[in-house]
């Protein structure tokens, strides 16, 4: 398993100089290992029944079709790897990128004086692997983002700063 975050480069902040490259942070490794493990359990489940049904009702030689989940387990594997190492996300002076995706890059911008709300969610299985996501919510639906799986203390801290540096920026329209 992957340790650590692949695109972290330093520490969080912006420099005066606009046209230097931003800062990007990776996404930290408890996502990777919180998807992973859903990956197997939900396949593996999924194969041990199929199995068990087409052992039962079809023969021991149909029970084989069983593999195909835990084929599609391993391939599921490599992938969420992949994604997981696609995300990353910088902070500069005017605005926030989000940058994901394997086969087709997506980079979000959410300028700071844009946004209308900053939360940070955690459902029952994030919050069991220490997990959290922050939601942005922009006046244009086509800029909301989010950043999932994040230490909740890092949330709290990038949702405290967004909200200060948007209500800054706002307040200067």
């Amino acid at each position: 398993m992957e340790t650590g975050s692949p695109q972290s480069t330093g520490p969080t902040g912006t420099t005066g100089d606009e046209s230097a490259e931003p800062v990007w942070i990776g996404l930290p490794s408890g996502l990777l290992r919180m998807r992973r493990l859903l990956l197997v359990v939900w396949l593996g489940l999924l194969a041990l029944a199929l199995g068990l049904l087409l052992g039962l009702l079809a023969g021991a030689v149909w029970a084989a079709f069983a593999l195909l989940p835990l084929a599609l387990a391993a391939w599921g594997w490599v992938l969420l790897g992949r994604n997981w190492r696609s995300w990353r996300y910088a902070e500069r002076a005017d605005d926030l990128l989000i940058s994901r995706g394997v086969l087709w890059r997506e980079e979000t911008v959410v300028p700071y004086g844009r946004m209308q709300l900053v939360e940070v969610t955690s459902g029952p299985v994030e919050r069991h692997f220490g997990l959290a996501s922050v939601q942005l919510h922009t006046a244009a639906a086509a800029t909301d983002a989010t950043i999932p799986g994040l230490d909740p203390a890092e949330a709290e801290r990038l949702r405290d700063r967004l909200t200060e540096l948007g209500e800054a920026r706002s307040a200067g329209l």
